[in-house]
């Protein structure tokens, strides 16, 4: 069981060749052009959990990068950045890294943008939270910025929605995937999940959630960045890009301090 073949069975809209996921990228053109005067112009982009770079992409046209790195722990999406490029009319030098966001500054050279795209912070527990910031604010330049969409979860899953046992996560012709609660660890503040493919009940993967708020992810980049806020939905009213939240101005010496700092466990 993996994040792999769950992947292959849940639709993300970021496949090039998908209709909805090209009108996405626009929408994700658009903020990132709304906020140009918030960002670096040709830089360098780093695209952390990149799937196929559908965020990289749209960002390194808005802001004409001269670089563009896809980054993701699955190698699988990555080839498909090509093909964002192709579509959107850029040219840049690219390059595709497989590997762990958490120890991203180990591996990469430094950029001046990164962007974590698409409502990817729940794979993160609050100690994986502090290491991804950690690593960008060292992989940045001095006067980068770091930018993550995301949602409140404490707000909109566990008070509006309410947190489900049982929820449909997606629909297709032929199956359907749902996910049942497993679990909780109270050690990474974290949701187990089970994810199954209907009809059969066939389990297709185990995934662990941090349902975070964004305070929280505000309070813990201001550690390792200058500046911090909230560029909201509301605000921002671009349909399919949910809030945002913006870290200029890495603070490298906590950073440092922090990957040094030597791990406890219990």
């Amino acid at each position: 069981m993996s994040l792999e073949e769950l992947y292959r069975y849940l639709n993300w809209r970021m496949n090039p060749e998908d209709e909805k996921a090209r009108e996405r990228f626009w929408r994700i053109v658009e903020f990132f052009e709304a906020i140009s005067d918030k960002l670096p112009w040709g830089g360098r982009v780093l695209d952390v959990c990149a799937g196929t770079g559908i965020a990289g992409t749209a960002l390194a046209r808005a802001t004409h990068a001269r670089l563009l790195t896809v980054l993701d722990a699955r190698r699988d999406d990555l080839d498909a950045a090509e093909e964002w490029l192709r579509m959107a009319g850029v040219n840049l030098k690219l390059e595709t890294v497989q590997g762990d966001a958490k120890e991203m500054a180990t591996f990469v050279d430094e950029h001046d943008i990164a962007v974590l795209w698409g409502y990817t912070m729940p794979h993160f527990d609050p100690f994986d939270a502090v290491k991804l910031f950690a690593n960008a604010a060292l992989t940045l330049s001095d006067d980068g910025v770091f930018l993550i969409e995301d949602m409140d979860r404490v707000y909109w899953v566990l008070y509006r929605a309410g947190y489900r046992r049982f929820l449909v996560e997606g629909r297709r012709e032929a199956h359907t995937v749902a996910s049942m609660h497993e679990g909780y660890d109270f050690m990474r503040g974290t949701f187990k999940r089970g994810y199954y493919l209907l009809p059969g009940l066939r389990k297709i993967s185990d995934v662990n959630f941090h349902y975070w708020d964004l305070a929280t992810q505000m309070a813990i980049g201001s550690v390792f960045f200058r500046e911090y806020g909230l560029i909201s939905s509301d605000e921002h009213k671009i349909k399919g890009v949910g809030d945002v939240l913006y870290f200029r101005g890495p603070r490298k010496e906590a950073a440092k301090s922090t990957m040094e700092r030597p791990s406890s466990s219990p």
